[in-house]
């Protein structure tokens, strides 16, 4: 639209659709601004999963606290992206903290910044404990593989040990082992952590920077490793406009055709 040119903002939902490590991802951009509300409960409807942007300097919003009412009432899971991570101001720490302490949520940083404000130039990955860093020539195109660096290590193994913990506490045998022995494959975390953010009992942070394509690339990893396919999402319950009577339909490409039109677009 026009509009949404002029004042860089999205005012109406878009749909597309994009191929990720071998799974197709249809998208829905709504938009943040109040006055367009109902544009994003009319997407919620239709969603599977929910990719949260939060800024890095600014935290959660008093717009943030309305659409997570929103998806929390549809049940829809979700992950959550803090983004701006290279802006003066930006504070991961604090802005997850927005995440846990205004939407009552329970955050789980699965990755720990490399620098922040004009210093950002990564991330570590707190479940397999690797780090990348993305050089400015190539807009992030290419991660590159580094060791973690030394001013970041104590925070990145302090920040896995806290997940750690957050993460088995959501499954009984995964807590009995970690008593044990205290060995959990990165696997079994992965396996557990989608588990639990498909239940609602956590959500996923992940950070960077999507002017610069910095973190883009790891976030759209979490969309395939964490959030709902269509055959995670529970039977749709309804009325047989035919019968009368209550019928469930699951996904599954044997079952009727059955489909909820969420928007009509008039194109003059």
């Amino acid at each position: 639209m026009v509009q949404e040119q002029e004042r860089g903002i999205t005012i109406t939902s878009a749909a597309t659709t994009t191929e990720w490590l071998g799974h197709q991802i249809n998208i829905i951009d709504t938009p943040g601004h109040i006055d367009f509300t109902a544009e994003v409960q009319r997407s919620l409807r239709v969603l599977d999963g929910g990719v949260v942007v939060f800024d890095a300097v600014a935290g959660v919003q008093p717009q943030s606290e309305t659409v997570w009412r929103q998806a929390n009432d549809y049940n829809v899971p979700r992950i959550c992206f803090i983004n701006k991570m290279d802006r003066t101001g930006a504070d991961f720490v604090r802005a997850v903290g927005t995440i846990r302490d205004r939407l009552k949520a329970n955050p789980i940083a699965v990755q720990w910044p490399i620098g922040q404000e004009d210093k950002f130039r990564g991330i570590v990955d707190l479940l397999t404990m690797e780090a990348v860093i993305w050089e400015e020539d190539d807009l992030g195109a290419a991660p590159i593989p580094v060791p973690i660096p030394e001013d970041e290590l104590e925070n990145a193994e302090k920040a896995r040990s806290i997940i750690l913990e957050r993460i088995v506490e959501t499954n009984d045998d995964l807590m009995e082992r970690y008593l044990e022995d205290g060995e959990i494959t990165v696997e079994e975390l992965r396996q557990a952590l989608r588990e639990a953010t498909l239940a609602g009992l956590v959500t996923p942070v992940f950070c960077g920077t999507a002017l610069r394509n910095k973190g883009v690339q790891r976030l759209l990893d979490a969309v395939v490793h964490y959030l709902p396919s269509p055959l995670d999402v529970p039977p749709m319950s309804g009325v047989n406009p035919d019968t009368d009577e209550a019928e469930s339909r699951p996904a599954d490409d044997d079952a009727p055709m059955s489909a909820l039109v969420f928007k009509i677009v008039t194109d003059p």
